[in-house]
């Protein structure tokens, strides 16, 4: 994971160069061009992740059982939020790691997501406990006074 963040950019280096020594300067503006293409399309699907994500409120979302369901560990946040459509309520300090976010459904169902530097590392749902005895409603007990 940390070599990542070298690997993508000396990658990217790389391209260049073997570009201008095979195509001199027609093969740099090629793989310039795609490198921005690239980019560009990366930053549209994080924009309308966010877009998605603006229209519902923060820590919602539609099922928290299918949530927990489609979770794998090492998936992004921004896949997450994705997911759900919306961004999630942080629950860790501001700017801590881990980051712990809650989403919440409609039976008070919530799934709590730990990030580590922006990977899913674990998660845990948990279910509201359900009434433990409900009082039986007995019937009405007819009237004694018979209508003539």
């Amino acid at each position: 994971m940390p070599f990542k963040k070298f690997l993508i950019p000396a990658g990217a280096v790389f391209l260049v160069a073997y570009a201008f020594y095979a195509y001199s300067w027609p093969g740099v503006a090629i793989v310039v061009g795609g490198l921005v293409m690239w980019m560009l399309l990366h930053f549209t699907r994080m924009m309308q992740v966010l877009q998605r994500a603006s229209a519902r409120p923060v820590g919602t979302v539609a099922s928290a059982v299918m949530l927990n369901a489609k979770l794998q560990p090492g998936v992004t946040l921004m896949h997450v939020v994705a997911m759900t459509k919306a961004l999630g309520a942080l629950q860790s300090p501001k700017d801590a790691q881990p980051e712990v976010y809650r989403w919440t459904d409609n039976s008070e169902s919530f799934v709590t997501c730990e990030f580590s530097h922006g990977k899913l590392v674990k998660w845990e749902m948990v279910r509201p406990t359900s009434p433990t005895e409900i009082p039986a409603v007995t019937p009405a007990q007819p009237s004694d006074s018979v209508a003539p």
